[in-house]
């Protein structure tokens, strides 16, 4: 499917980059800037809905001690499978992990336990507390593994928009020795059109329901917080996404390479922010592939 690609034009007080402030709204407007946004979303709830029917699935188990701490399990066939982790997106704002199930469609068959991790929403929660959580769903991923007969040693991350950031916020150093964790603790990242410097989204109207102080948006932002070891990662996104979602993608990819870590980069020809929505659904699609080969299936 194929979308026009936006062009956008400089003009006014400039705040960001170049960009006066209205411009700087319209580079992180996800929704703004795919007006066919809706049937992306709405194809993956329907999709996620059909999924968890038809599939053996373990729906909102309590990772933490609040109402919105909870995760979706679709077990392995076999023990000792790997682990993918997935993250939805939604501007922090939106969305719960119900609205990503559609995934264990690839992800089972092939051979992975398959958790979504739910958390509280922006402007309820805070970014930081956003972040803690889905650390703690991932803590309980790790220590629940043979439950879903899955491998501790064998976890997979993957976000999509803000999910994505919250993949980088996964892999960011400084938090896995609190909670006991190992530091290899992921084995491979996917990060799909994410966002890895908060700065410019605190600039951005995004802060309306984001409500980031500078020092806030620097502690939650994934490339100034690069893990001591990195591992595979897979960094893709829209060719009609915005300039600033695009940039977004590559600074973390030059940061990844540039520290002599394994990074593929995709981009998805003719998609915006959401077009690229079910390809993971899909075994037969380049990023699942990719995924599939990041994993070793």
């Amino acid at each position: 499917m194929s979308d026009a690609k936006p062009s956008y034009r400089v003009t006014g007080k400039k705040v960001y980059r170049g960009y006066s402030q209205q411009e700087l709204n319209v580079q992180y407007s996800a929704r703004g800037t795919a007006p066919d946004g809706d049937k992306y979303r709405n194809f993956i709830s329907e999709n996620s809905a059909r999924v968890r029917d038809e599939r053996v699935c373990h729906v909102d188990i309590p990772y933490g001690p609040t109402a919105a701490e909870v995760v979706n399990v679709f077990p392995a066939d076999k023990p000792g499978s790997p682990i993918v982790y997935f993250i939805h997106g939604g501007y922090w704002r939106s969305s719960s992990q119900k609205d990503v199930d559609l995934y264990a469609d690839s992800f089972v068959p092939a051979g992975c336990a398959y958790v979504t991790v739910n958390y509280l929403l922006a402007p309820e929660a805070s970014i930081d507390e956003i972040v803690r959580q889905c650390r703690a769903g991932l803590a309980w991923t790790h220590a629940n593994a043979a439950s879903m007969n899955g491998d501790a040693g064998r976890i997979y991350v993957i976000g999509r928009s803000a999910g994505g950031h919250l993949a980088g916020m996964m892999l960011a150093d400084g938090w896995r020795a609190e909670l006991g964790l190992p530091d290899d603790l992921i084995k491979g990242a996917t990060v799909l059109s994410g966002l890895f410097d908060l700065e410019p989204v605190r600039l951005s109207n995004v802060n309306e329901w984001a409500r980031l102080d500078k020092e806030e948006a620097w502690r939650n932002s994934p490339v100034h917080h690069l893990p001591k070891r990195g591992c595979p990662l897979i960094v893709a996104w829209g060719e009609n996404e915005t300039d600033e979602f695009k940039r977004q993608s590559d600074l973390y990819r030059v940061a990844w390479q540039a520290r002599g870590w394994p990074c593929q980069v995709m981009e998805f020809p003719g998609k915006h922010h959401f077009a690229s929505m079910p390809d993971l659904m899909y075994p037969d699609e380049p990023c699942t592939k990719a995924v599939f080969a990041q994993i070793g299936l």
